[in-house]
């Protein structure tokens, strides 16, 4: 995926999960945060990031904010819509003879269902932008959809469609996704349960610039 416009600018504050203050081009911009996970060893003041300008109509904020690069110096692109868009790209290539997104299953709708020669298959994703020493962490705030989200692929696994959990990697050189269980414990006993049932868990590494990202390939 690939964003029409990219701006840099460093970051200032946050007030609260949906908005931050950077400055560009010499003044201060209120910017949209396109990423209600918390993000605190990224946002911190002076950290160098990239805005886009959608240019939608009737917007409070002209600009979201997408990409971070980390004091380590790893660029991350922290936009919570990217890993669905990444993951439809890299669905594309891989023969189904139908994608369909948001399918509805049980009491949950899933990220996307895929058919291929009668045999369905259902897929949940998940960004990853917690990195730790090399390693890939999910999630960076508590999160009960998630949790959610496994019990239902876990009952899907059961009834005989291929289940899968897709993590796709916001980052370079990362190619591990492990549970945040000092986070969210919960979200890792679900992930147990939920492979023990058959539920695939793949990573999917990505190439990351300012304005794109690009899959590479799937691990798992």
């Amino acid at each position: 995926m690939k964003y029409d416009n990219i701006h840099k600018a460093v970051f200032i504050s946050r007030p609260n999960r949906f908005i931050a203050k950077v400055s560009m081009d010499g003044h201060e911009e209120t910017v949209h945060v396109k990423n209600t996970g918390r993000c605190r060893e990224l946002l911190i003041p002076g950290a160098e990031v990239w805005l886009t300008a959608p240019g939608t109509p009737g917007r409070k904020t002209v600009y979201d904010l997408v990409a971070v690069r980390k004091s380590n110096g790893l660029l991350i692109n922290i936009d919570s819509q990217a890993p669905n868009q990444v993951a439809r790209e890299w669905l594309e290539t891989q023969g189904f003879d139908r994608i369909i997104p948001e399918y509805r299953y049980g009491d949950s709708r899933l990220d996307f269902c895929m058919i291929r020669q009668g045999q369905r298959y259902l897929m949940e994703v998940k960004g990853c932008t917690l990195e730790k020493d090399g390693i890939g962490y999910f999630p960076d705030a508590p999160t009960e959809r998630g949790v959610k989200h496994l019990h239902e692929l876990l009952h899907a696994a059961k009834e005989g469609y291929q289940a899968m959990l897709a993590f796709v990697i916001q980052m370079d050189g990362v190619k591990e996704v492990r549970p945040n269980t000092e986070t969210h414990p919960a979200f890792g006993t679900a992930l147990e349960e939920a492979r023990a049932a058959g539920v695939g868990v793949r990573f999917l590494t990505c190439h990351v610039e300012p304005d794109s990202v690009m899959f590479r390939f799937p691990i798992g």
